[in-house]
Order: C-alpha cells, then sequence, then structure tokens
C-alpha cells in the first residue's frame, strides 16, 4: 500500500525496497535496523528536515523508519530476508543481482501468495490489511513502552537505566543525577572478558525528538578526564550529525542507545516486557519413514 506523502521528498515504501537490500549488501548480508536504516538514509542521501518526520501523532515513530519496516516486511515474505528474534535482518540469498529486483513484481507476489484463495476476487484489499496489521504489531509494542517511559518520573528512569546496565555486566552502577554536572546521570564500571575494564560514564535523556551534536559535546566535555567511555541514553534518537559526532576521530567515544533500541533492550533482557510464544506444532513425516 501506498502511504499518503507527508512530504513530497518523502519516499514510499515500495520507493525503498530497493535501497534496504542495497544496504544489506553494503552491510554484508546481515544488519540490526538502526544499521541498515542509518545505511538507507546514506543511499537515498535523506535530508535530516525528512528523517524527522514523525510517524502519527504521538511522533515516538518517524515516517520514514514506518515506511523501511513495511520494506522489510515485504522483502521477507517475498523470500529475500530473515530476521533473527535477535532483531538481526539478514539477505536469504548472497547473489542478489539488484537490477534484476522489481518493486512492483514483489508487491504484487507477495499479496498474491498470501491472499486466501477463496478472497482473490471477493477481497482484492485483505492482504494489504494483513500487511498493514502485521507492521503495527510490530511497532506497536514499542510505542506504547516509550509513551510509558516518557511519563515516568527522573528519578525512575535513571533507575531504569541502572538497572539495564547492571543486568547487562556493569558493576559499581551509580545514579547521581546531580545538578549542574553536565547532564551526568550515573557512572559503572564494565568488564570485557574478565580481564579489563573500562570506567564508563552515562546520561538518560527521556526525548520524543533528536539529540543534536552539540548535546553529545557538552556530554563529552563534561565526562572528560573522569572516564573512558561515555554511554547517552534517550527515548528519542540522534540526528546523522550527532551520531557523526559521537564517533569523531580523536575524542573520547560516546555509545548511544536511541529509543528502538532502548525498547529492544528491555524486550531482550525481560524488563517490564514479556513475549509470549504461541505453541505450533509440526508433524515430521520423514522422522516416521526413517523408524
Amino acid at each position: 500500500m501506498t502511504r499518503k506523502r507527508t512530504n513530497s521528498n518523502l519516499p514510499t515504501y515500495d520507493q525503498l525496497i530497493i535501497p534496504t537490500v542495497k544496504a544489506l549488501l553494503e552491510l554484508g548480508g546481515s544488519g540490526t535496523v538502526e544499521e541498515i536504516n542509518n545505511k538507507v538514509y546514506e543511499i537515498v542521501q535523506l535530508p535530516d528536515d525528512i528523517l524527522q518526520i514523525p510517524h502519527g501523532q504521538d511522533g515516538s515513530v518517524n515516517e520514514i523508519d514506518n515506511r523501511l519496516t513495511w520494506s522489510r516486511t515485504y522483502l521477507k515474505k517475498f523470500g529475500l530476508l530473515e530476521n533473527s528474534a535477535r532483531g538481526v535482518w539478514a539477505l536469504l540469498k548472497a547473489d542478489i543481482d539488484i537490477d534484476s529486483l522489481d518493486p512492483e513484481h514483489i508487491k504484487r507476489t507477495v499479496k498474491e501468495q498470501a491472499r486466501p484463495l477463496a478472497q482473490k476476487k471477493n477481497n482484492p484489499k485483505q492482504i494489504e490489511k494483513e500487511i498493514e496489521e502485521e507492521v503495527e504489531n510490530i511497532e506497536e509494542w514499542r510505542e506504547q513502552l516509550l509513551n510509558i517511559l516518557y511519563n515516568v518520573p527522573p528519578a525512575a528512569f535513571e533507575r531504569l537505566a541502572q538497572r539495564i546496565l547492571r543486568e547487562s555486566g556493569f558493576f559499581q552502577v551509580e545514579v547521581t543525577g546531580k545538578t549542574g554536572d553536565g547532564g551526568i546521570d550515573g557512572k559503572g564500571i564494565v568488564r570485557v572478558s574478565g580481564l579489563l575494564s573500562f570506567h564508563v560514564i552515562f546520561q538518560c535523556k527521556r526525548y520524543k525528538g533528536s539529540v543534536t551534536p552539540s548535546q553529545i559535546r557538552d556530554f563529552r566535555g563534561a565526562m572528560q578526564g573522569r572516564a573512558d567511555k561515555g554511554l547517552f541514553i534517550t527515548t528519542g534518537k540522534f540526528t546523522r550529525d550527532a551520531l557523526k559526532e559521537a564517533t569523531r576521530d580523536g575524542a573520547p567515544p560516546i555509545d548511544l542507545i536511541d529509543g528502538e533500541l532502548l525498547c529492544d533492550k528491555l524486550k531482550e533482557l525481560k524488563l517490564g516486557v514479556e513475549t509470549k510464544m504461541t505453541e505450533t506444532i509440526e508433524i515430521k513425516n520423514d522422522w516416521f519413514q526413517n523408524l
């Protein structure tokens, strides 16, 4: 379904199908949603004003990211992509010929394959509705979780960051939350392979918008000489320039966790998020034939 444009320069999901495949090829055949989306931004050369267009009224998801979710869903149903439980998407074929891919053919094939035979003539829009529901289900839990995080008290959000770090292997994690401390909300130590230890300072921001490069620079200035690494956690997103500033050559490195990654981490650690699995029973005929 070609969604209504909110800007004449905003690509539709079908226009993002080929760039999504190109992005995965450039990433070596697999990548997280964040890696894939960022690579597509580069390939399509999307300006920041396009990237900041919100999807829906709450603005917890950007419109371009919503459309990229549609692109990946169609590619998965077409048989070109798969995704793991850890949120990594991968190409099912290493030798994909980009020039042979036709977005219209992909859309048409997916709709024909998924549409029940009894509905082929009676309800031609049914498959589009099913795909839309699948995409909405993918994003709905993140939007719901982010809306909850927006409304928790600042101290509770800092304690949540502390819990996430502890569950991820950090120790001596403290929440400082001192005013006038350059935005530093806490600190901790992470040990790598049981040998090397790194002192980490973190900052938490409950944003619906985007973190800018100036905020990254301010945080780096506050952590200078006090830690080996910085960690910036937000419910929002980071602008493209903020991402570059975080990894600028010659400057202390800062790792970034945006709203989407934060939701995935809470899901992975099962902190306030429960994944319910539906049992599927499959009879393996070959197993019985080999008795």
